[in-house]
């Protein structure tokens, strides 16, 4: 049963909290939403979910108009960030009582618990309280209770967010394969763009109540449409520069050039913007990082085994290298930085893209 968003728009009084969108999603497939805070994701879940009724447009279920239908008539399930459970229930009662309200068999209400209580490791806590579980055992209950009720449609707004870290990649390597084969469309909605790469499907980008682009999560990364959508699927922020081509070089002010690759080699001469992601600006020459690119240091950081570094090239950039390994930097100090043209994205002056450099990862 394909659900669709067909011309919907959102308002709150003279403010637009999403424009012009058509969307449709087809069952069996995790999608992600992917986007900043305040991108329109929580907005256009509320919409397909029925929780809220869009200014202009129809929501489609299977072809039929279920725009002003209550999204207990919907057959959805609703998972937000922040744990809701029936204080007063056990976990065993939190995870059946959708089961009970549709009116469903006291035995297949135990055997659909117990297997969703086994996929999520929550059998040894079925006759505890919510408030005697830890966060994570909490969130778990509340995905149980979306995968018991065998939903035709299952949003999952930001569930991982409030999760310690070790919980939320362990649960974030498992929802794919926990919604797999149950013919029900997932929607998931997330601002970190690693953790749509982790869940793959098709990614969804959100900017400013836009959809930007969708697709395949891997097509979508690796080949953006435009400018915003790079923005989007990048953290850290990725790279960007004015860069002039002339013949079969570019050039990034008047001591930084390289020669054109990939798909860019055909460029008319002009004017466009580049774009590189963090993870292809490196401290160290390499093979393949072999652009030099001289910048202050601001900024210094150790996330994980990754060394970060802010720096600025110019007056009017500053660029962010993302490299493994603890680097030395001295904020404050010149330091050089090596980019990879391969890995290079070009965008023409309305922000479309125009080329690549050749390869991306």
């Amino acid at each position: 049963m394909a659900l669709e968003l067909k011309n919907i728009t959102h308002k709150v009084g003279s403010e637009t909290h999403i424009y012009d969108t058509s969307l449709k999603l087809e069952p069996g497939g995790f999608n992600v939403l992917l986007g900043a805070t305040n991108a329109g994701k929580s907005t256009l879940i509320k919409i397909l979910a029925g929780l809220e009724r869009p200014t202009e447009g129809q929501v489609l279920m299977n072809g039929q108009d279920v725009t002003g239908i209550s999204p207990q008539k919907r057959n959805i399930a609703l998972v937000h960030q922040f744990f809701v459970n029936y204080p007063h229930l056990s976990v065993y009662e939190n995870i059946a009582s959708p089961l009970r309200v549709a009116g469903i068999p006291k035995d297949e209400i135990r055997t659909r618990v117990h297997e969703a209580a086994e996929i999520l490791k929550l059998e040894p806590m079925l006759e505890r309280k919510p408030g005697e579980l830890s966060g994570g055992q909490q969130q778990r209950c509340a995905l149980a209770r979306a995968i018991v009720k065998e939903s035709t449609a299952i949003f999952l707004d930001e569930p991982l967010a409030n999760l310690d870290y070790k919980l939320r990649e362990e649960l974030r390597d498992q929802l794919p394969d926990l919604f797999a084969n149950r013919g029900s469309i997932v929607v998931y909605a997330t601002s970190e763009p690693a953790e749509a790469l982790m869940l793959g499907g098709q990614t969804i980008l959100m900017h400013e109540g836009r959809i930007t682009q969708s697709g395949a999560t891997g097509d979508v990364y690796r080949k953006p449409q435009n400018l915003t959508a790079a923005e989007v699927f990048s953290d850290p922020p990725i790279n960007r520069a004015t860069v002039t081509k002339k013949g079969t070089s570019f050039s990034l002010g008047t001591s930084v050039t390289w020669e054109a690759t990939g798909s860019s080699a055909s460029l008319a001469d002009g004017t466009y913007t580049v774009a590189i992601r963090p993870h292809f600006v490196v401290p160290t020459r390499t093979e393949s990082c072999s652009v030099a690119l001289d910048g202050v240091v601001e900024i210094t950081e150790i996330s994980g085994s990754d060394s970060v570094a802010h720096f600025r090239p110019g007056q009017d950039s500053s660029w962010v290298s993302l490299a493994s390994g603890v680097h030395p930097y001295n904020v404050g100090e010149k330091h050089s930085f090596f980019f990879d043209p391969t890995a290079c994205f070009y965008f023409d002056q309305n922000g479309s893209l125009a080329a690549t450099g050749g390869a991306h990862g």
